[in-house]
């Protein structure tokens, strides 16, 4: 675990309420932009609060207004969100090139709002017009009075001016006067940090994991592989298929299932932030290990017997048996972020069902903990001699992970 910092400032419209929140990567507590390339920035933000966390709560249930740089773009890091919860924030362009028309174009079809940031007035910007929903001006660098030329070119198009670094009530007043819809600034709302937790990936299984996205094509079953040998990759892509299927219900129940729904662009693009981001240690900690074991014992006693019929969710239950202790948070929020099917839900949040039942058996005999595990062991029929054996293979096989 370590810790996580990104500041938030609230965006608001003229009658003071709030649209929104502009979300900035931070490495510190320290409210300030840390020295670091801008595309390990947004690459940072997405990892530590969307695949890992949740956004919607940390944007409070408004818009996230998130930079991206043409880079990110390009890598398609946007479509990572629901278009319904996010702005994207042009940041470093210089000129409206082509490639960049084409890729507004791009997110403007899909249902994306964009807006452009650093706007210097300049008329070779009215090409993105027809694509944007907000201008964001700099009150410090462009004066306001400058922007009647600015409104008459947009009147036959559906963008909204938002001004930046608004520090008075005097100049509230003005640029409302001028034809402002939306402000930011310290005279609203001071940037404040927000901090929070994550996991790393662990580093082997991160570089194996790159090593098979070169593949074509893609082997969805060694994908899974992967992602099951580590908590934080498979948390971080059950939450990126949440968010795919946002509009629909979709029931996970394996790890193959969860990397074949999102498809190749989708998977790549995972695995890129991963990596641009830089997230990643050579340990896990016991918590995880323990996770790892559980789902390794889960599956091998759900083999046969009484618990068959659910042998299908045994791993992922397991993998995930441990997550409530790793993320710091009630099990009932974590799982509002994943898409996993009724059983594994059941499972997890109250111990319920014959999966729920495997699960209590599982951790008990892992932890040692409760009288009743042999009652347990002879109520599902169970040889205890094999149990033994299979966790110490269990035991093993973490081992040989190298976690």
């Amino acid at each position: 675990m370590y810790n996580t910092y990104i500041a938030r400032q609230a965006i608001l419209d003229r009658n003071r309420s709030t649209i929104g929140y502009e979300l900035l990567f931070r490495d510190s507590p320290e409210n300030k932009f840390p020295e670091i390339d801008q595309d390990v920035a947004s690459s940072k933000l997405i990892i530590q609060n969307h695949l890992q966390g949740d956004i919607r709560s940390l944007s409070m249930g408004k818009l996230a207004f998130i930079n991206f740089t043409e880079q990110c773009l390009v890598n398609k890091y946007p479509l990572m969100f629901d278009k319904s919860s996010i702005v994207i924030e042009l940041v470093g362009h210089k000129i409206p090139s082509e490639r960049l028309l084409k890729i507004i174009q791009f997110y403007h079809k899909k249902g994306y709002k964009v807006a452009l940031t650093e706007y210097d007035l300049d008329e070779k910007w009215d090409v993105l017009f027809p694509y944007l929903s907000i201008i964001k001006v700099d009150v410090e660098v462009v004066n306001p009075k400058r922007l009647h030329k600015v409104l008459d070119r947009l009147k036959d198009f559906d963008v909204k001016l938002a001004a930046e670094k608004v520090e008075t009530n005097f100049q509230v007043q003005a640029l409302a006067e001028v034809g402002f819809n939306y402000y930011q600034g310290y005279f609203y709302h001071e940037p404040e940090v927000v901090e929070g937790q994550t996991l790393a990936p662990i580093k082997t299984q991160m570089l194996n994991l790159i090593s098979e996205t070169f593949n074509s094509p893609l082997d969805y079953d060694n994908i899974a592989t992967i992602i099951s040998h580590d908590v934080n990759l498979t948390v971080g892509l059950l939450k990126m298929v949440n968010n795919v299927a946002s509009s629909t219900r979709v029931e996970i129940t394996s790890l193959r299932q969860a990397a074949a729904y999102l498809g190749e662009d989708k998977l790549k693009q995972f695995v890129t932030i991963l990596a641009l981001s830089k997230m990643t240690t050579d340990k896990t900690d016991e918590v995880s290990k323990q996770a790892l074991i559980t789902a390794k014992l889960m599956t091998v006693l759900a083999k046969e017997g009484v618990f068959k019929e659910i042998s299908d969710f045994a791993f992922i239950t397991g993998l995930l048996s441990a997550i409530e202790v790793i993320l710091s948070m009630p099990i009932n929020e974590i799982i509002k972020t994943m898409p996993l099917a009724s059983p594994i839900e059941d499972a997890l949040v109250d111990h319920s069902g014959l999966l729920g039942e495997l699960l209590v058996l599982t951790t008990k005999y892992i932890t040692g903990n409760g009288d009743n595990i042999h009652q347990l062991i002879e109520m599902y029929s169970l040889d205890a001699t094999l149990i033994q054996k299979e966790f110490i293979a269990a035991c093993k096989w973490c081992k040989e992970l190298g976690v």
